[in-house]
């Protein structure tokens, strides 16, 4: 049960940065993108070369994320699940003292969970 659980936890964290991958590369100046960000119409247009960059990265922790749930070494596995959830931990935390509180809730406290029902695991 514990194993099962981990690994929906970090899938939903793959998930999630796959959502970001597309509100930020793709929907950055449309309504979706702009409501989700709080973004004006001018911002959103000034900033959409960031966004897509910033987009990529979180497709990249995705990307790293779903590797590790399919690779077949159980233990290089679980080390690819710290690695990867470690980075969106870091990321969350960055994001709330640089940009808004609400990153750490939204991105660093699920990969919080990830990692340690990855390492209850054990």
């Amino acid at each position: 049960m514990t194993a099962l659980f981990a690994v929906i936890l970090v899938a939903l964290v793959a998930i999630e940065h796959a959502y970001f991958l597309v509100l930020e590369m793709f929907f950055w100046t449309k309504p979706l993108g702009r409501k989700t960000f709080g973004l004006t119409q001018q911002f959103a247009n000034d900033t959409k070369a960031l966004a897509a960059n910033q987009g990529l990265y979180n497709g990249f922790l995705a990307a790293g994320l779903c590797w590790s749930l399919l690779q077949p070494d159980a233990e290089f596995a679980r080390q690819l699940q710290l690695f990867f959830l470690g980075c969106v931990l870091v990321a969350g935390i960055v994001g709330a003292i640089t940009v808004k509180r609400a990153i750490l809730a939204i991105q660093g406290i699920p990969a919080l969970l990830a990692m340690l029902a990855v390492l209850a695991r054990v």
